[in-house]
């Protein structure tokens, strides 16, 4: 399947609520699947249809959980039923290139959602997990990972935060990890 041109920071696709849509496996699944290849060619571990230019409520999530075991997932107009606990942990973002900076988020959340054929998923997630979805169901509401950024923090990424809207790389240090 096609690897889909990434949208980046300054892109209006990435601050428009997503719109809800009817999980019909045939017409979702190649999409899905693109969605996979694209986030996996990218070294992410998370990826939101609008990323991609797509303004719809779709997801996929390759997330490490243990050495050697990950978590596969297709999200559908999902729902955060509940939140518990905070924690901060560094992200980044494959939209917001060169920027990673420490989030707060719940450590442990439960979410209703259906699967890319349709079926109704309940899901409980904590840590890293629970870090992933909620990073990347912001971006079905319009929201970066940069505005859950303190004052600070944000006006500490404003060049490269400039850069990017200007439709340039900014000359951050190259992070090696995965980004949502």
């Amino acid at each position: 399947m096609p690897v889909l041109p990434l949208r980046i920071y300054g892109d209006p696709v990435l601050r428009a609520k997503a719109k809800a849509i009817e999980p019909v496996a045939d017409v979702l699944r190649p999409f899905v699947l693109d969605l996979f290849d694209t986030m996996k060619a990218e070294n992410g571990v998370g990826l939101a249809a609008p990323q991609v230019g797509v303004s719809e409520q779709v997801l996929v999530l390759a997330v490490p959980v243990k050495r050697h075991q990950r978590v596969d997932l297709t999200l559908v107009n999902p729902e955060i039923t509940l939140a518990e606990g905070w924690e901060l942990g560094e992200e980044g973002c494959l939209s917001v290139p060169g920027v990673y900076d420490e989030v707060r988020r719940a450590y442990a959340i439960e979410l209703k959602a259906f699967d890319e054929a349709g079926k109704p998923v309940e899901l409980k997630a904590e840590g890293y997990l629970a870090r992933a979805i909620q990073h990347e169901i912001d971006h079905l509401n319009g929201v970066l990972f940069v505005d859950r950024l303190g004052m600070l923090q944000r006006q500490l990424h404003k060049k490269e935060l400039k850069a990017l809207e200007a439709g340039r790389m900014p000359n951050a240090p190259r992070h090696e990890g995965p980004a949502l």
